[in-house]
């Protein structure tokens, strides 16, 4: 690996539950085809030739990495998670330690195509900031009345953006700003939203809309069909 491009290491928060599944299995363990949903969000990022290693975290007493190939995959470290993703994050970050950059995804975000990844990763020639892989607004947005279930008004979706991930940052700056955000108790919906607290503004990378996290059962289905299809077009 060349001087000029710095080697990746990427984080994967892998703790969580995901209860809006409505399985009792935790949603990054669920199968589409031969592999579960945690597989499929880790091979695409060692697809990439600069990303060096993956560290997942996991919920303390997790049984079920231990019976998966990546338990024994040579560019793999686990750690123990946290009750909150921020806190999962952290451990793998301290784990990362060494790592010029890294790149933190979702355990539940299976669909990731390898020209999005690439767009994200330049950001490592041109940013001293990072950013986040995002999906302009298509659908009109509504705000609704503060604990009801009618409109207040219509949102204007100009500017407007979905999160996805990966996210990617200098790892001092990333963690350096979760601490301070989680130390006054910030609210932290991703890692961008602490390098927003701490003042600094991530770049918006296009990313494909089926880069999707699979969150209700519903989702399955369409991540599998993603899946299929990308498989189908890398075949012909």
């Amino acid at each position: 690996m060349s001087a000029m491009i710095p080697d990746v290491c990427a984080v994967v928060p892998a703790a969580g539950f995901g209860r809006r599944m409505q399985t009792e299995c935790p949603k990054q363990y669920l199968s589409i085809g031969d592999k579960t949903i945690l597989e499929h969000a880790v091979a695409a990022l060692l697809a990439h030739p600069r990303v060096s290693r993956v560290i997942i975290a996991v919920s303390p007493g997790d049984e079920r990495f231990a019976q998966l190939p990546l338990a024994s995959h040579p560019q793999i470290t686990v750690v123990n998670g946290g009750a909150e993703r921020a806190d999962s994050v952290l451990a793998g970050l301290k784990a990362a330690s060494g790592a010029q950059w890294v790149l933190v995804h979702d355990a539940a975000r299976p669909c990731l195509h390898q020209d999005d990844l690439n767009r994200l990763l330049a950001l490592s020639d041109t940013s001293r900031v990072g950013g986040i892989l995002a999906a302009p607004v298509r659908d009109t947005m509504k705000r609704a009345e503060p604990g009801k279930t009618a409109i207040a008004h219509t949102v204007e979706r100009n500017d407007l953006w979905h999160a996805l991930t990966p996210q990617f940052f200098p790892l001092p700056l990333l963690h350096d700003c979760l601490t301070r955000a989680l130390n006054e108790g910030a609210v932290i919906t991703d890692e961008a939203s602490a390098l927003e607290y701490c003042g600094f503004h991530p770049e918006l990378v296009a990313g494909r809309a089926d880069n999707i996290k699979v969150t209700r059962p519903e989702d399955l289905r369409l991540a599998e069909f993603y899946l299929t299809h990308a498989d189908l077009q890398e075949k012909a």
